[in-house]
């Protein structure tokens, strides 16, 4: 796609909701699932907490949905946090932003992923051993769709995700009628199963029933995870792009909050029970082979009739789909905020090129590659990898909400009526309840989940800080270097070409040529001895072919090709500092990739040595072997593709017509 059609692929509403939003929304699938994991290690005893821990998540969720419509309008350019931190806190706070979201890119693209394996293993246990492969091959298919543009990609996931809110609220309400209106009632296959305690948390109390409930609560604010995506593709919408990223979060705040209340809701009335370790659940008959069903599988189970039904199939394919298609919101975020970060020079600047898709193709291949080594390193298993999650979200949340406060009071002071004082403050109020909440669930998670595996995280966050730090001094370093100065603009006082010479053969008589052609003030043909006879062959067919510069012949008692002719041209710079040095390098160019290793090495260990010399440029002079270019047919045209025609740009109508040299 041209550059000029950028326009073209920007989104409606319509496909910027299951774009940017599918994370949080098919978040719901696992959220429940997370807080009755934590509550069912002491059995069965503190599930009457789930409505309230649940309840506490849904007014979370709402807050930040409302912060974050005031960052869309007040910061449109797409830098979300990064953007807010950095203008209000500063470069420590933005990187600090930067790293986190960073590190949870790529936590997204791995939990959502292995969390749809683990719902299309709950469709068919039998692929339970071919977890790893299957989440490693939906990451690489991921990867691909992107890679194909930002609207393709939106035309492809924007079904699943509208078929999936359609069927999970579709078996709430039908859920519900079976539990309130008729008789039929809902039974998890799990009802009857008792749960067996771990030590340690069958007599909780006081302060250890409060961290206890406190640790659900964070494991249930996986469902906050991805929020921050709109905020950060603003610009990927149509005009008025702020408007309808806002419109688009309170969509998606709203769809996302029934949805996880809803299906928290049922799971209770069903009697789910869901555990850790499945040998904890007495009844589970095979718990050493089989791998246990998800929540939503077995709430699609008791709500339609059995794991046969057709509704069981089509809730386990529309959670598995969007599940994995939820890593989308990462493959639009992570790119966004890479190519922000590299304009900024604080990542390296191929992050900042779009592709010819006009997306950041860079950015989709790094997050690819991150996510596929996290779940081969930790097995696809969700239970693993959630407790690395939301670290980083919660992290960029409090930081980027209290930036927002700071700038809503520079805003006020420069307010030019009390009108708009007046908006500004209701705004800050929103950031500031935003800020303490968010910073509280941040603190929260960090002390509940830091021995299980959360430091991992606040390790690597750290370390990509000082990565995007030293990246940023290397930049500055190097732009202080290119500033010209009166020298860049002074004319070398004379030119001295030096044309390495092995045998008299065309590519060396060109090379000759084209340094004779450049008319230098000196002209030194150069050949290194390391065999006598090849030495005296070369000089006699030097004086054959009349060849009119003189050969000069470099002794090498250690056969050693690079140190002789390293040491003449820094002898030429030393007898004369300010005279410019052209080396000319005859090569081959070879059509067959094997090829390479049989020619031009010599020529590489030369050019990666004379590189690091001041004042000296090295010209490589090119001769195209015959490898390189098609056969031509009768009638003078290529007669096929070869292997050289895609470095060289030929297509294939063209006509070849100088085959080689």
């Amino acid at each position: 796609m041209r550059s000029d059609r950028m326009g073209e692929s920007l989104l409606p509403k319509r496909l910027a909701l299951p774009i940017f939003a599918s994370d949080p929304l098919s978040s719901v699938a696992y959220a429940t699932q997370e807080i009755l994991i934590i509550l069912t290690l002491a059995g069965t005893a503190f599930l009457y907490l789930a409505p309230w821990l649940a309840a506490a998540v849904v007014v979370l969720l709402v807050t930040v949905v409302l912060s974050y419509r005031q960052v869309v309008h007040a910061y449109p350019s797409g830098g979300g946090d990064y953007e807010v931190a950095m203008k209000n806190h500063g470069q420590f706070a933005g990187l600090t932003v930067a790293s986190a979201l960073l590190v949870d890119y790529v936590l997204t693209v791995a939990v959502s992923v292995s969390a749809g394996t683990d719902n299309i293993i709950s469709a068919f246990p039998s692929l339970n051993e071919h977890r790893v492969l299957i989440a490693v091959g939906l990451v690489t298919l991921l990867a691909a769709a992107n890679l194909r543009g930002v609207r393709e990609s939106g035309r492809a996931f924007a079904v699943p995700t509208y078929l999936f809110i359609s069927g999970i609220l579709v078996m709430i309400v039908t859920g519900l009628i079976r539990y309130f209106v008729t008789d039929e009632g809902i039974t998890a296959e799990t009802s009857a199963y008792t749960v067996t305690p771990e030590p340690g948390y069958t007599q909780l109390a006081g302060l250890a029933l409060i961290f206890f409930a406190l640790r659900a609560f964070a494991s249930g604010c996986t469902a906050l995870t991805g929020v921050e995506a709109i905020a950060n593709g603003v610009p990927a919408f149509r005009p008025p792009k702020s408007r309808n990223a806002a419109t688009t979060l309170a969509l998606m705040g709203g769809i996302a909050a029934t949805m996880f209340a809803g299906v928290t809701a049922l799971a209770l009335l069903a009697g789910v029970k869901y555990v850790e370790h499945p040998c904890d659940l007495e009844g589970f008959a095979d718990c050493e082979t089989e791998p246990q069903r998800t929540v939503i599988a077995q709430l699609a189970a008791a709500v339609f009739g059995g794991d046969g039904s057709v509704g069981f199939f089509f809730i386990q394919a529309a959670t598995a789909l969007v599940l994995i298609l939820a890593a989308n919101t990462a493959f639009n975020g992570f790119p966004l905020l890479g190519s922000v970060l590299a304009q900024d020079r604080f990542m390296p600047r191929q992050l900042h090129t779009r592709g010819d898709k006009l997306v950041y193709s860079n950015g989709i291949l790094v997050l690819a590659g991150f996510a596929a080594l996290l779940i081969v390193a930790f097995g696809a298993d969700v239970s693993r990898l959630i407790q690395l999650y939301i670290i980083g979200v919660f992290t960029s949340f409090s930081i980027g909400q209290w930036g927002m406060v700071r700038h809503w009071n520079r805003e006020m002071k420069a307010a030019p009526d009390a009108a708009a004082r007046r908006r500004m403050r209701r705004s800050q109020v929103i950031n500031t309840i935003g800020g303490s909440l968010t910073s509280a669930v941040l603190l929260i998670i960090i002390v509940t989940k830091f021995t299980h595996g959360a430091w991992l995280v606040l390790l690597a966050m750290p370390i990509l800080f000082v990565l995007m730090r030293a990246i940023n001094r290397h930049y500055s370093h190097v732009s202080k270097q290119l500033v010209p100065d009166s020298d860049a603009r002074t004319l070398p006082s004379k030119v001295h070409a030096v044309v390495l010479v092995s045998k008299v053969h065309k590519p060396t008589l060109r090379a000759l040529s084209f340094a004779r052609a450049t008319r230098p003030d000196a002209l030194t043909a150069l050949t290194v001895n390391v065999d006598d006879a090849e030495t005296r062959s070369l000089q006699s067919d030097w004086e054959r072919y009349d060849i009119p510069v003189p050969l000069t012949v470099l002794e090498s008692p250690y056969r050693e090709i690079t140190r002789p002719v390293l040491d003449y041209v820094k002898s030429i710079r030393r007898d004369s500092p300010r005279e410019l040095v052209v080396v000319f390098v005859p090569q081959y160019v070879v059509g067959h990739w094997w090829e390479n290793a049989l020619h031009n090495q010599s020529a590489l260990r030369l050019r990666a040595r004379l590189q690091f010399q001041p004042g000296v440029m090295i010209t490589t002079v090119p001769w195209l072997l015959e490898s390189t270019v098609g056969h031509d047919d009768a009638d003078g045209r290529r007669g096929g593709p070869a292997p050289g025609d895609l470095r060289r740009g030929y297509t294939d109508d063209e006509v070849d017509v100088t085959p080689y040299g």
